[in-house]
């Protein structure tokens, strides 16, 4: 689908083929999701461990379908302020101190009605996807909302309802092609049922090994391909071990380019545990990893990825 072209996609596998020709190997569970949320125009809820791509779809969507990606990075105590909109302070104190200087005779509802207009208005994520210019629809991500409070939540919610915000002192703005809303949660806490029910819910899983090969091989085409099989079977025996943070995809490509810039092409317990941190961003987990056993993780990893 060229960038210019608004419509959606019309079948799951247009959205596989989309999304891996932009370097994003989905499932067909995940393509799927996001297949009937292009097409019935509902907010995509993507939850599940740190580390497996939730974010990246929101990118992948963006170049894509051409819409431009703006992003909300939730956090705790966000409110509308740094969500919506804010008034530009400072350029209107300079501009009311220039109209004293420079007139005898202030009109001062006038004044509060030029100091009140779009021209001070500083625009955040959401007044800048509801009221994006004429084009593709943009790519709304608002990540980790688990992070926000409820609060945040509800007033999301609202906002999501309709594609609208109020400026008291301009008026509504509504989305004339809504954005296209994509919202990540690690699930640190459980986000309410309400903005659940208002998206379509998918939880992204830890890739399954061969596909996992196929990612690696993708985003670290310099890898050798018995490299890249290794480190997916190390990896996912890791995840199997209890960690405090287990890797992600993200590690393992990481993990692969520096075996690769070590010369590796396969594995073995020196470059392991010279390597580790790439992989593994805890020392409690690099400990457990260690308890469990170095050596047999190497050796199970080149028995399966050969």
């Amino acid at each position: 689908m060229a960038p210019s072209d608004f419509t959606n996609p019309k079948s799951v596998d247009e959205v596989m083929a989309g999304l891996a020709d932009n370097d994003y190997l989905a499932d067909e569970g995940l393509a799927t999701s996001i297949f009937l949320s292009l097409t019935l125009g509902r907010p995509l809820f993507l939850e599940g461990e740190a580390g497996v791509g939730k974010t990246e779809v929101a990118r992948v969507l963006s170049r894509w379908l051409g819409g431009r990606l703006i992003r909300l990075q939730c956090y705790e105590g966000i409110d509308s302020a740094q969500a919506v909109y804010e008034w530009d302070y400072a350029r209107q104190l300079l501009h009311l101190r220039t109209a004293e200087a420079t007139s005898d005779d202030l009109d001062a509802s006038r004044l509060e009605a030029e100091l009140y207009d779009e021209r001070f208005l500083i625009r955040r994520a959401l007044l800048e996807a509801i009221d994006a210019p004429p084009g593709a629809p943009p790519i709304l991500l608002i990540d980790e909302i688990d992070r926000a409070d409820d609060e945040f939540e509800a007033f999301l919610l609202e906002a999501l309802s309709d594609y609208s915000i109020t400026v008291p002192e301009l008026g509504t703005f509504t989305a004339e092609r809504p954005p296209r809303v994509v919202l990540t949660s690690n699930r640190t806490r459980d986000v309410h049922d309400a903005l659940k029910r208002r998206c379509l819910y998918h939880w992204v899983e830890h890739p399954d090994f061969d596909r996992e090969v196929e990612i690696v091989k993708l985003r670290a085409p310099g890898v050798a391909d018995s490299l890249a099989r290794q480190v997916a079977a190390a990896t996912e025996a890791m995840r199997g071990f209890g960690l405090y943070k287990p890797p992600g995809v993200a590690e393992s490509i990481d993990w692969a380019l520096s075996l690769a810039a070590l010369g590796r092409e396969s594995i073995d317990e020196t470059s392991v545990k010279a390597t580790l941190g790439t992989v593994l961003k805890y020392r409690e987990d690099q400990d457990r990893v260690a308890n469990h056993g170095i050596p047999d993780l190497v050796r199970n990893a080149l028995l399966r990825g050969g």
